[in-house]
Order: structure tokens, then C-alpha cells, then sequence
């Protein structure tokens, strides 16, 4: 049975603004990859919707996270791909994080978070150090409310500081950060198959 992975794209750009979004050719680059071990994927842009502040899985009117929520939970794997902005994930990025937050408290009859048996990976992409720390910020946040996270589970590109070219202006992907997306996606695909086969044990074993 193929795999389905949900790509959250947390640039600030929405659509409407018609603009190029390396986060976006990042997360490209990560479905082709992904296509090769039969995973599907479905990429949402976080800045076209109205994902209100919170830690509740429904902030009320107008909020479209529950939305969104549905389609994490309904995936196999979760890629969150943000460009950086001050050294830190993306404000997007971090809102939409504060919202699992209330996986914390979502648990089955066995204690299990309902988060629980799904893979996570992460895309960074900018002008400026830290990709690391932006993705240890998210793997920690993945991490605390329930998401596994496999071996070499980041791809990222950074630019030279305070430059002006960005990913989506590259004529030709460096082959460094083409070994990077194989390697997630061949990881993540692999450790999803195994988890969607054998679910983790619950409070009772």
C-alpha cells in the first residue's frame, strides 16, 4: 500500500503573492525522492491559511488548522519546510508546531498520542548560519508531541550571509544537497513502512 506524506511549506510567501519559494523547490526535490519508494505527496502551504495562535486542536471560527490537523493525521510522514529568518524557523513554522502541542493531551485507549506512528522529516533552506539549530528546534518540537524521526532526517541548503542568492535561483542543486534528500527520503519511506506495519506498543504492551 503506497505511503502519503504531507509537506507543510512555511515560507512567509503565500500564493497569491506569485512569488518563487525556495522552501518550495526544496520540498520538490524532497517528493521526486520520495516518489521512488511509492509515497505520495500532498504540499500545503501554511501562509495561505488562517491558522489562528493557540495550543488547541481548534481555536473556533475561522481557524483552519483543524483542517490541516485532519491531513497530518491522515499521513504517514510529515515534512516541515521552512526558510530561516533571524537564525530561527519561520513565525508560520512555529505557529503551526505550537499547534500539535495539544497532541500532548490527544491520546488513544492505550495512552498513545495520536500522533503516534507517524515519521517526520525537515527541509531548511536561507542566507544565513543555522541550519542546524533550526532543525534541532524542530526535531525536538516533533519529537515532544509524538512524531518519529529517523537517521539523516533533515535537507538543507544555506546560502552565503547576508548574500542574495537564494535556492530557488540556483541553475544546477548542489550534488551535497541532492545525497541529502535521497538519504531522507529513502530513511524516512522506511521507517514509515515499518511503524505503518507495527504500530508502537501502548500502556497495557
Amino acid at each position: 500500500m503506497p505511503l502519503k506524506a504531507l509537506a507543510l511549506n512555511a515560507t512567509l510567501k503565500s500564493s497569491d503573492a506569485k512569488e518563487p519559494s525556495s522552501t518550495d523547490r526544496m520540498i520538490g526535490l524532497i517528493d521526486k525522492a520520495l516518489s521512488a519508494y511509492d509515497v505520495k505527496t500532498e504540499v500545503l502551504r501554511l501562509a495561505d491559511f488562517n491558522v489562528k495562535p493557540g495550543v488547541t486542536s481548534d481555536e473556533g471560527k475561522g481557524d483552519d488548522w483543524p483542517d490541516i490537523r485532519a491531513k497530518v493525521l491522515a499521513a504517514d510522514i510529515l515534512i516541515m519546510a521552512t526558510p530561516i529568518w533571524l537564525g530561527q524557523p519561520s513565525s508560520v513554522c512555529k505557529r503551526a508546531l505550537e499547534r500539535m502541542d495539544a497532541f500532548l493531551d490527544e491520546t488513544d485507549d492505550q495512552g498513545r498520542m495520536v500522533s503516534y506512528g507517524r515519521v517526520a522529516a525537515v527541509a531548511v533552506v536561507g542566507n544565513e548560519d543555522g541550519a542546524h539549530h533550526v532543525s534541532a528546534e524542530i526535531y525536538q518540537a516533533l519529537n515532544d508531541v509524538g512524531f518519529t524521526i529517523p537517521a539523516n532526517a533533515v535537507a538543507y541548503w544555506v546560502g552565503e550571509a547576508m548574500g542574495s542568492t537564494n535556492f530557488v535561483d540556483l541553475d544546477k542543486v548542489p550534488k551535497v544537497v541532492t545525497k541529502a534528500v535521497d538519504m531522507l527520503a529513502r530513511n524516512t519511506a522506511h521507517l514509515a513502512g515499518l511503524l505503518k506495519a507495527k504500530q508502537y506498543p501502548g500502556e497495557d504492551g
